[in-house]
């Protein structure tokens, strides 16, 4: 039988030469040196949990908070860069919790919702 370690760092192997990882490492990057682009993802980031958090205490996201978010969309969307780290982040996102659901699933308990 091969050591639990042993396959773990296979996997890690695997992650760090993987499309989807790397793109999103890269993508990181970019957006992590230039203080601009930070501030607009950091920004989308605060404007999306408030709508988050409207929609589950009120069942409704409010109209100016709707228009803030779309008027930050429409600026991030003339970014080629912060679009592409977002869109890397959503396919790493799916990469890790698709991985998350194997291991739970092998574990036969949730560790990670």
């Amino acid at each position: 039988m091969n050591n639990i370690y042993d396959k773990a760092h296979e996997l890690a192997q695997v992650l760090k030469q993987d499309e989807t990882v790397c793109a999103y490492r890269e993508a990181v990057q970019k957006i992590e040196s230039d203080a601009s682009k930070k501030k607009m993802v950091e920004d989308f980031r605060a404007i999306q949990f408030e709508a988050y958090q409207a929609k589950m205490t009120k069942g409704e996201v409010g109209d100016e908070t709707k228009k803030r978010l779309e008027d930050l969309v429409a600026i991030i969307q003339l970014n080629p860069e912060v679009t592409d780290f977002l869109n890397c982040e959503q396919r790493f996102s799916v990469l890790f919790n698709d991985i998350m659901k194997i291991l739970n699933d092998a574990i036969g308990v949730e560790i990670i919702g």
